[in-house]
């Protein structure tokens, strides 16, 4: 990494003492040292004891990077992944690219403050109170450089979860382009909720030609009462398009109609979910069929006639795929951005090409995108629905739930530079 030469002269770290978790040292003075929640490879597994306080090192910044004082963290399943190791060993995978540090800091949305910049920064001071977008990749990619999207260029990574130094310690690194304005009537938790979820959601919604949200479609939105399907059943109500949530529950159900929904679908109502009999099993193929068929009857009831999704926005996988697939209407989309019940997902391509659906996968955002979102969020169109602040001593077990499935409502923030909830909004 460069040295401190390339911080602005503006920037103290050699007499700064390291600060309590809930306290900042004076504005742009940078400590040594803070305390960051870590894991490390010899504690992957339950993310209740793998994420573990301590000490270690302010990250210094490069000409282009931009240092934060973190006020809140956001809380997202890819840092479950992380702290289990599974399906990517993180640490590993940067030691292989050559950076030699052994544990790994996530932590992909925060809110927060600028303490310092880099030589090349321009438009950020500071003392600037900012929210971070998630997409991370190389500026001199030759597929960036020919006018791509960055976020398919081979270098693009995800902040915080590829890459070290995420909201989850007293300090954070960023490149100057993800930095994106905190919305002024949010408190600190409120900013840090959405932005990786809601940025990507909108990637998923407005991000694939052929296949963008309209005015007066019809989206199936799978987990609607979580943070991402929340962000999406808003999105899609501000484009003027109808979404019906898939929950487990009533409870959730109406939850998710105060976030957008139109009506919603209890899952546990249906019982053909994950892998679908053989072709050749006759009686095992109609009775998934009937199934199927019975939940494609229950989004018809909500949208008030025999209607197929447009856009069957997805993020369970295996449990669920062979479902939105079947349901998708001839021509339409299913994108997906994750696969939380499992990667080894089954299309039955009877219904994939004679009807010439789209399954399209979906990673990150790239800066139009994220300042599209964000814009929403600063106007007051976009809620971050914030269904819970913990402090940081309980981060790990926030992952945890998460990755149970406990935590279904809304999103979930950390406090760290925030003494309590509640401040942040101007």
């Amino acid at each position: 990494m460069p040295t401190t030469d390339d911080q602005r002269e503006t920037v103290s770290s050699a007499q700064v003492r390291e600060v309590p978790i809930g306290e900042l040292p004076p504005l742009g003075d940078v400590p040594q040292t803070m305390t960051a929640s870590v894991v490390r490879q010899d504690r992957f597994g339950d993310p209740a004891t793998a994420f573990r306080q301590e000490t270690v090192p302010v990250p210094k910044i490069g000409p282009d990077e931009v240092l934060i004082a973190v006020m809140a963290a956001g809380v997202n399943y890819n840092n479950v992944w992380a702290a289990r190791g599974y399906p990517v060993d993180q640490i590993a995978t940067r030691q292989r690219r050559g950076e030699t540090e052994d544990f790994h800091i996530g932590g992909s949305d925060l809110s927060g403050i600028v303490y310092a910049v880099g030589s090349h920064v321009e438009n950020i001071a500071v003392g600037d109170h900012i929210v971070t977008h998630p997409g991370y990749w190389d500026a001199d990619d030759p597929w960036i450089a020919a006018g791509r999207d960055p976020m398919i260029a081979p270098s693009a990574r995800i902040w915080g979860y590829d890459t070290n130094y995420g909201s989850f310690g007293q300090f954070a690194r960023v490149q100057a382009h993800q930095v994106l304005p905190k919305a002024p009537h949010l408190t600190w938790e409120e900013a840090a909720a959405p932005t990786l979820v809601g940025t990507t959601a909108y990637r998923m919604l407005h991000g694939w030609q052929g296949n963008t949200l309209q005015e007066g479609d019809l989206v199936l939105v799978w987990g609607g009462s979580g943070g991402l399907g929340t962000q999406a059943s808003q999105l899609v109500k501000a484009a003027g398009g109808r979404a019906v949530a898939v929950v487990s529950d009533d409870e959730r159900g109406e939850y998710a109609m105060n976030y957008g929904a139109i009506g919603y679908i209890n899952r546990r109502e249906f019982g053909h979910w994950g892998v679908p009999p053989l072709v050749d099993d006759t009686a095992g193929q109609k009775e998934w069929s009937a199934g199927a068929r019975a939940f494609g009857k229950k989004l018809w009831e909500i949208a008030g006639g025999r209607e197929d999704p447009a856009i069957v926005f997805e993020h369970p996988g295996a449990a669920t795929i062979p479902t939105s697939v079947f349901l998708c209407r001839p021509g339409g989309m299913v994108v997906i951005c994750a696969g939380t019940t499992g990667f080894d997902a089954m299309v039955d391509l009877r219904y994939h090409w004679t009807r010439q659906k789209r399954l399209q996968g979906s990673h990150g955002t790239n800066d139009e995108q994220a300042i599209a979102y964000n814009q929403l969020v600063v106007h007051g169109v976009i809620d971050p629905v914030l269904g819970s602040v913990l402090p940081f001593s309980e981060l790990g077990q926030a992952h945890a739930r998460m990755g149970r499935g406990e935590d279904v409502f809304g999103n979930v923030s950390i406090l760290v530079g925030a003494r309590e909830p509640g401040l942040g909004r101007q």
